[in-house]
C-alpha cells in the first residue's frame, strides 16, 4: 500500500521557490498514485488582519490545530509532510499530529528556526548573531524581518516558546535538509543529528539537453540585496569584452539597478522581468552559462538543478550550498562572494573557453540525471516516509 500523505503549506503572498517545490512534489506524488490531502493557508490573507490576532496565530494557531485534526480523523493519512508553516499555520501543527499519532516530515526550506529573517542576512550582509541563542534578541534590535522590530519580536517569541517546549526536537519525526551545507547549519542550530536527512530539490518534467553553446550569460532569481545582483552588475562594468547578460526576475532592487545600468551605458545587459517557467527553461537553454552571485546561504537554489537539467554550466559564488552544488571545475566555476573583480575574471574565462564550458555542461547534465530527476526525488521521499512511519510508532527518545 502506498502511504497516504497530508501535505501542509502556507503559500507566500508573492509566489516563490518554496511554493513551486510544494506544487512540484504534490504533482509527483499524485502522478505516482498516492492519496493526497492538503491543509493550506495563503499569506495574502494577512493583509487587513488584526496584528494581535496574527501575532497570537504565529505562535500557536487554534485554527490550525482544529483544521488539521479534522483532516487527520477523516482522511487517516500515514504521514503529514509540512513545507512552510509561517506565519498562519504555526508550529502547533506538530503538536496535533503527535496527539493523533501521525508522524511528521518537515522540509527545511529556509533557516527561520535559527534566524527570524530566514536567510542569515541583514542590511550589512551575512549574520549569524541569533544562532544558538535561546531568544533571538539581536534580530529584534536590527529589525531583521521586513525592517520591523515589532514583527521580528513576534517571530523571536515564537522561536523561543517552541524551543522551550521542545517542539523542534520532539514533535517532528524527520527533517529534510536540501543540501549537506544546510544540514550542517541545522546541526549547529541544535536539531538532532539523527533526525535530519538530505534530499535535494528536483526538476520535472525533464526539459532535455540544450543544443549549441549559447550566446549570452543568464541570471535567474530575485533582484534583492542578498542575491548579489549589484555585484553582478559591477562585474559587468569591469568586463574587457561586451558579454551579453540577461537578467530574469523581479524584486525590490530591480528599478534601482535597471536605472543604474542605463546610467552606466551597459547596453549588453537586459532586464526581462519575471517569466513563466517554460520561458525560463527556454532562456536557460539559450545561455552559455548561468551566473549565481548569491551573497547569502542559499539552501538549494532550483535554478542550479534547472541549469544542470538543460546541460548548462553555472558560474557561482563559493558560498553555502552553491559552493557544494557547483564545485569548481566539473560543472562550472566558482568565484569569491561579493568580489566583482574575481567574478569578472571567471565570467570572461568562461566566455572565451566555450569548449571547456561545453564539457562542464555535459557534466552538469550527468549530475542532473544522477541526483535531480523525478525518479531520484520520488525514491528519496519514499525512504523518508517509510522511515517516518516506522519511527512514528516508537516513543521519542528526546526530552524537552
Amino acid at each position: 500500500m502506498k502511504p497516504k500523505i497530508l501535505l501542509v503549506h502556507d503559500h507566500y503572498a508573492h509566489f516563490g521557490g518554496e511554493d513551486a517545490v510544494f506544487g512540484a512534489e504534490k504533482e509527483l506524488l499524485t502522478a505516482r498514485g498516492h492519496q493526497i490531502s492538503e491543509y493550506v493557508e495563503d499569506n495574502r490573507r494577512i493583509e487587513g488582519m488584526n496584528q494581535l490576532v496574527l501575532a497570537s496565530q504565529t505562535i500557536w494557531s487554534g485554527r490550525t490545530t482544529a483544521g488539521v485534526r479534522e483532516i487527520i480523523r477523516s482522511e487517516h493519512p500515514d504521514v503529514v509532510h509540512c513545507h512552510n508553516t509561517f506565519p498562519l499555520i504555526s508550529p502547533s501543527i506538530y503538536w496535533v499530529c503527535k496527539e493523533e499519532s501521525v508522524p511528521v516530515v518537515q522540509t527545511l526550506h529556509n533557516y527561520r528556526i535559527m534566524c527570524p529573517a530566514g536567510p542569515f542576512v541583514r542590511q550589512t550582509g551575512l549574520c549569524e548573531e541569533c544562532m544558538g541563542k535561546p531568544f533571538a534578541w539581536p534580530g529584534i534590535v536590527h529589525g531583521c524581518y521586513h525592517d520591523s522590530r515589532g514583527t521580528t519580536a513576534v517571530i523571536a517569541t515564537m522561536l523561543a516558546v517552541h524551543r522551550a517546549l521542545g517542539t523542534w526536537r520532539n514533535r517532528v519525526t524527520v527533517y529534510i535538509a536540501l543540501s549537506e551545507f544546510a544540514r550542517g547549519k541545522f546541526l549547529e542550530g541544535g536539531l538532532p543529528e539523527e533526525k535530519i536527512v538530505v534530499s535535494p530539490n528536483f526538476v520535472a518534467p525533464d526539459p532535455g539537453m540544450r543544443e549549441g553553446q549559447g550566446n549570452y550569460a543568464l541570471y535567474v532569481g530575485r533582484i534583492a540585496p542578498e542575491k548579489g545582483v549589484r555585484t553582478l552588475l559591477k562585474a559587468w562594468e569591469r568586463m574587457k569584452i561586451p558579454i551579453p547578460l540577461r537578467i530574469l526576475g523581479d524584486g525590490p532592487l530591480r528599478v534601482e539597478l535597471e536605472a543604474e545600468t542605463l546610467r552606466n551605458r551597459l547596453t549588453n545587459v537586459s532586464f526581462k522581468g519575471r517569466l513563466a517557467r517554460q520561458e525560463v527553461l527556454a532562456a536557460t537553454k539559450g545561455a552559455r552559462f548561468v551566473v549565481l552571485p548569491s551573497e547569502c546561504y542559499e539552501n538549494f537554489p532550483v535554478v542550479v538543478a534547472e541549469a544542470f537539467a538543460c546541460g548548462v554550466p553555472v558560474v557561482g559564488s563559493a558560498l553555502g550550498s552553491v559552493a557544494e552544488l557547483v564545485g569548481d571545475g566539473p560543472t562550472g566555476l566558482q568565484f569569491k562572494p561579493e568580489d566583482p573583480d574575481d567574478l569578472a575574471g571567471k565570467v570572461q574565462w568562461a566566455w572565451e573557453h566555450p569548449k571547456e564550458m561545453e564539457v562542464f555542461g555535459l557534466n552538469a547534465r550527468a549530475e542532473y540525471e544522477a541526483k535531480y530527476t523525478a525518479d531520484c526525488k520520488y525514491g528519496s521521499l519514499m525512504k523518508i516516509y517509510e522511515r517516518a512511519i516506522r519511527e512514528g510508532k516508537q516513543p521519542d527518545k528526546h526530552t524537552v
